[in-house]
């Protein structure tokens, strides 16, 4: 396994990363990859014809049970079946994220101060009390969808859920332990999803969500609708130069007006891939991680065994 220095030092944040060809021509993202797979296990899977990439840190075995976080990309790779499965890992800093949150101190890797002292201290400060613990995380490729195509990807990611469960049956199957998130575009139609969805995630987080503020309380009051007026688990990232910051904070107005407390998340920077490779697939890929420690303590005040995930 390589060291923290090495593994930072091949990460390379500030760019996206080239193909290597394989022999028949098609991209060798894993090789691409490199250290930034460490520990990792990627899977390419189909379900209903529709490819999606299954995640797993690598050894673990039964009894343990880990979360599983589904993860839509944004609309530059709608059209693109392979560039799209593999958003998250290549051009979102998912892979990187995870290397990092696993060898904390979280250090500045870019040079436009995405990162405020405050905000990192207390990044670091987190993991120092609480170590990165993991999850299992699902990237399936998202078309451009129309809205009368929403019930059918939303059923599809129903199934896609079902499979990763029977790949991998670490996997918990507990809603409260199944997350959902997306980018951009994808956080809209994660929404879509959520609210059609409630039987199978339990906690929602949109990055850069891409809608209008005018449907903010539209979404709040759909999702409030499907969780049966209790609160779940919801995430809300933007930044200072998102052009959907405006409808991030009304979302997350929305959701508490509605009471429904969501935790909001803000940096600096635009609405781009250096942004998601340095600060915001972090935070998020870090606050999913918390859920799962706050579900033991709620355990633990109620005197009940630690569930599982």
């Amino acid at each position: 396994m390589l060291g923290r220095r090495e593994l930072l030092m091949g990460l390379g944040a500030g760019t996206v990363l080239g193909h290597a060809a394989t022999a028949t021509g098609a991209p060798d993202r894993r090789a691409q990859l490199g250290a930034q797979l460490d520990g990792l296990e990627v899977r390419e899977l189909r379900e209903g014809g529709r490819l999606f990439l299954l995640v797993v840190r690598r050894g673990l075995r039964p009894p343990a049970r880990v979360p599983l976080l589904v993860l839509l990309h944004g609309l530059g790779e709608t059209g693109d079946e392979q560039m799209g499965a593999w958003a998250w890992l290549e051009r979102y800093g998912l892979a990187s994220a995870w290397q990092r949150l696993e060898r904390p101190p979280i250090v500045r890797t870019s040079k436009r101060g995405e990162w405020s002292d405050a905000r990192l201290a207390e990044v670091n400060a987190e993991l120092a009390a609480r170590p990165f613990r993991g999850l299992a995380m699902v990237c399936p490729f998202m078309p451009k969808l129309a809205p009368h195509e929403m019930p059918a990807y939303a059923a599809w990611l129903e199934r896609v859920v079902a499979r990763a469960r029977a790949e991998v049956p670490i996997i918990s199957p507990e809603v409260d332990s199944t997350y959902l998130c997306g980018c951009s575009l994808g956080a809209y139609v994660s929404l879509e999803v959520m609210a059609r969805t409630p039987h199978v995630f339990g906690a929602w987080g949109g990055v850069q969500t891409a809608i209008g503020a005018w449907a903010a309380p539209g979404y709040a009051k759909r999702l409030s609708t499907a969780f049966g007026g209790k609160a779940r688990p919801l995430f809300v990232e933007t930044s200072s130069l998102d052009h959907y910051r405006k409808s991030s904070e009304a979302l997350h107005a929305a959701f508490e007006r509605e009471g429904m407390p969501a935790t909001k998340r803000v940096s600096t920077g635009p609405h781009d891939q250096p942004w998601l490779r340095e600060v915001g697939t972090l935070e998020a890929l870090l606050w999913f991680d918390r859920l799962s420690y706050a579900r033991a303590a709620r355990a633990a005040d109620a005197g009940a065994p630690t569930p599982p995930g």
